[in-house]
């Protein structure tokens, strides 16, 4: 591990961040600061930083530099993008940061940008196969990062910002003209920079406060709460149309309070979400994805001299899923086989109970995860694993899916799943669903290594008219499997409810026989 800082001075805010970044691309942050001096507020007018801006930032960067150091930061780099960039006093504010902060300023141009938000990407989302597009949008700037197949094809950045945006056509209020004229503007551009018929239906990866925002206000409109943050947040381009009609009649007051936004860019948002409109209008994109990492992710790995590297499908969420496990000091044995158990009875029962593409892998991460409440305590424990998820940093699943997870650990032992319980009731009906067939199964597979010493090697599965009968079968012909058997029976209610016919746990033959003979010996004087 290597401890470093990266600080991103933008257009709007300046954000800090401590982390230790690993030789595999792992960030675990140790700190973060943020400060909002919106240093290009004015920039399109006067061409100039102010100096009233400019000594809050100095200052504000002086504090982060001290925190990193404070944390044993071995570097600490930081950069400035489209303000600095574009401002005819940027070598003075430099030399303000080197004085109060004693670091050296980079100056980014705007394709180096895009390709830190490209290998933040990388390094958070499977890229591996297809077409995407890379999208980060700040203050001051537009970036997009166009690759094919994890490969870096076209770089491009605008001067779109949605500070900046709102200081060049709303300078007084927003009005719907000025929103179209906006568009139209922006919708000129992107046809002269931007291809379309190569990236059309591109994967679309937004990074940046806008994108946040977005994802807050969407799941706030399909009242979820999201569990550690709205990294993965599925927006489908008709719902950010929807937000964005919307917010553009409300008065400044309004846009205060709307759940899901951030006060302090209520008062810029629509023109951002503006600008995203159009690049997703341009690319023909049905939905993009949030992203919560961005060019300070990227510069920390950077910093660190860590090149991310493609993911396969599905790569990035086993790896966080491992993380959190050994974080909380799992079983490795019992959880792996609960595991394994849990898998192949979703093969056998899932396609018959319902379940639904995607379904295996949550199930997967459950299984994995389902005890890591014993990290707190004993007790209740399947209470705690709930808790740990729904905090923790899980990549590569949104954070409805990761409430699924979540819960289906949950319910690995205890009461079923119930509307009274608000963990459960507040999820909609097809993820409530969900969640009763995967705890239904896992419930089982955990009851089939109820001893932790994987006594079961596999499971067989016949459903017929008259009932679910579960057969497992033993690593060793000599392991009577009554303990197991009891486990499983115990804890098979909840598939009952489900498949509406009974389920029958009933051990082989072998295992049948062997408990016999040990019965009968126990049986016998001495």
């Amino acid at each position: 591990m290597d401890r470093v800082a990266a600080i991103d001075i933008g257009s709007n805010s300046i954000r800090a961040i401590v982390a230790d970044v690993s030789t595999d691309g792992h960030i675990r942050v140790v700190d973060e600061m943020k400060s909002a001096p919106r240093l290009g507020a004015g920039m399109d007018e006067r061409g100039s930083l102010a100096d009233s801006a400019m000594q809050r930032a100095s200052e504000a960067v002086a504090r982060m530099a001290t925190l990193a150091r404070q944390l044993g930061a071995t570097r600490i780099e930081a950069v400035a993008t489209s303000a600095v960039r574009d401002a005819s006093n940027a070598r003075q504010f430099a030399d303000m940061v080197r004085k109060a902060a004693k670091l050296q300023l980079r100056v980014l141009e705007g394709t180096d940008e895009a390709l830190l938000g490209f290998r933040s990407a990388l390094a958070h989302f499977d890229l591996a196969s297809g077409r995407a597009a890379v999208v980060d949008i700040g203050g001051g700037s537009l970036e997009l990062a166009l690759s094919a197949a994890g490969l870096v094809d076209r770089l491009v950045s605008l001067p779109f910002g949605a500070l900046r945006m709102t200081e060049r056509y709303f300078p007084k209020k927003i009005t719907r003209g000025a929103v179209k004229e906006l568009r139209r503007d922006v919708r000129h551009e992107l046809l002269r920079h931007l291809p379309a018929r190569e990236w059309r239906n591109a994967q679309v990866i937004g990074s940046g406060g806008t994108f946040t925002n977005l994802a807050g206000m969407s799941l706030a409109r399909q009242g979820i709460r999201p569990a550690q943050s709205v990294h993965g947040t599925r927006v489908p381009r008709v719902d950010l149309e929807h937000i964005l009609d919307s917010l553009q009649d409300m008065t400044p007051t309004e846009r205060l309070t709307v759940a899901g936004l951030n006060a302090g860019r209520s008062d810029i948002i629509v023109a951002g979400l503006a600008v995203i409109a159009e690049v997703m209008a341009r690319l023909d994109s049905p939905s993009l994805v949030v992203s919560a990492y961005g060019i300070r992710e990227g510069l920390l790995l950077e910093t660190a001299k860590v090149l991310p590297t493609v993911a396969s499908p599905g790569e990035a969420r086993e790896r966080s899923v491992r993380r959190l496990a050994e974080a909380c000091h799992f079983e490795e044995r019992h959880s792996m086989h609960v595991q394994r158990l849990a898998l192949q009875l979703f093969d056998a029962l899932g396609p018959r109970l319902g379940a639904r593409p995607g379904e295996r892998e949550l199930l997967a991460a459950a299984a994995m995860l389902h005890d890591i409440g014993y990290h707190i305590s004993s007790d209740k424990h399947h209470k705690h694993s709930y808790y740990l998820i729904t905090h923790a940093e899980l990549l590569g699943m949104s954070p409805m899916e990761q409430l699924v997870v979540a819960n289906v650990a949950r319910y690995h032992r205890g009461a079923p799943p119930s509307k009274q319980h608000p963990s459960y009731g507040s999820l909609a009906k097809p993820e409530r669903e969900q969640v009763k067939r995967l705890s239904a199964i896992l419930r089982l597979a955990d009851g089939l290594d109820r001893g932790h010493i994987s006594a079961v090697d596999r499971v067989k599965v016949r459903w017929s008219r008259n009932g679910i009968r579960i057969t497992p079968i033993p690593r060793n012909v000599h392991q009577p499997m009554r303990l197991e058997v009891w486990g499983a029976s115990r804890k098979a209610k909840l598939l009952e409810e489900l498949a509406d016919v009974p389920v029958e746990i009933v051990g082989s033959r072998a295992a049948q026989a062997v408990a016999a003979i040990t019965d009968r010996t126990a049986g016998s004087p001495t």
